[in-house]
């Protein structure tokens, strides 16, 4: 009985001396208040002043309209504050625009159609809940359709060459159909079909007067983000040098008209190892090739040097 009378008094001891310890804490005052040192020095969050001359393939966007305003303003203020992502997309940017650009030029496409790849993959192979995959995110009959060979042996909608060149084709023939660039750019989310109905059921002409779902909604106005964000780094904020850049490895094409059996000894051949050549040949799905047609594949293998 004793020792539980002792325990109780320690604990009353303890409470006492928080009670005594909190009542002499000064509470902030209302000059003191917001001015708290902060966690990380040199980070402050601003709102944003809308650029002006905003376009995407040189068409304006209205940001006269409130309601344009307030959803390019978003975008705006979600892709400049989200900062990991935004270095990433700098870093993968420098590594990878160079093999998209010519190919949009020779299809005459204009550049800007680049960051629509940013807000489709991230510039990375993703596979999205639909099945579409690789930066384009290419649905497996579009691929098809448009001359990829896709199957569990070799899937082309993750070469970015030949992916680009599909995604060139719709968007050109997105644009004869409904003709505007930022109209070609809402179908290659919704579907040539799905943008064209739209159109119709509400009986106008141009993007930024439709009332679309959310993911289209936003879409034009993420990919206009992007594009000024990218353009402009010391602008938003983000701080790199170009050596903190990715760049990609040179390689050198290898052409391969037969079956392969196993592409962890081909890789050995040129001084590598099959995980190095699968980072250069996502497309390649299995380590090895049957290629029981003959077909003439282009395999890229990095030039000596770059990997130890």
């Amino acid at each position: 009985m004793q020792i539980f009378k002792n325990i109780l008094a320690a604990i009353g001891l303890v409470c006492l001396s928080g009670f005594f310890i909190f009542s002499m804490q000064k509470a902030p005052s209302d000059q003191n208040f917001g001015k708290e040192q902060p966690i990380v020095n040199d980070y402050n969050v601003y709102a944003l002043e809308m650029p002006e001359g905003l376009n995407f393939a040189g068409e304006a966007v209205p940001i006269e309209s409130p309601d344009i305003y307030e959803r390019m303003d978003r975008e705006l203020l979600v892709n400049t504050y989200w900062q990991s992502n935004g270095l990433l997309m700098f870093k993968r940017a420098q590594k990878y625009f160079p093999i998209i650009e010519p190919i949009l030029k020779k299809n005459g496409i204009p550049e800007d159609f680049k960051y629509l790849a940013v807000i489709e993959s991230g510039l990375t192979n993703a596979v999205s809940p639909a099945g579409a995959r690789g930066f384009w995110q290419i649905m497996k009959v579009t691929g098809r359709e448009n001359g990829l060979e896709v199957n569990s042996n070799v899937d082309e909608r993750y070469n970015l060459e030949l992916a680009t060149e599909v995604a060139c084709k719709y968007l050109k023939n997105a644009k004869n159909n409904l003709g505007s660039w930022t109209l070609a750019a809402a179908a290659y989310n919704a579907g040539n079909a799905g943008v064209s109905r739209r159109l119709k059921e509400q009986g106008v002409n141009d993007y930024y007067d439709l009332l679309l779902g959310e993911e289209t909604g936003r879409y034009m106005f993420r990919i206009v983000a992007l594009k000024e964000i990218l353009s402009s780094p010391s602008k938003y904020g983000f701080n790199f040098n170009k050596s903190d850049l990715y760049k990609g490895v040179p390689t050198y094409k290898v052409e391969v008209d037969t079956a392969v059996a196993d592409f962890s000894k081909f890789a050995k051949r040129f001084g590598i190892n099959y995980k190095i050549l699968k980072i250069h040949n996502p497309w390649l799905r299995e380590p090895h090739l049957n290629n029981k047609s003959r077909k003439s594949y282009i395999i890229e293998i990095p030039k000596e040097g770059f990997y130890k």
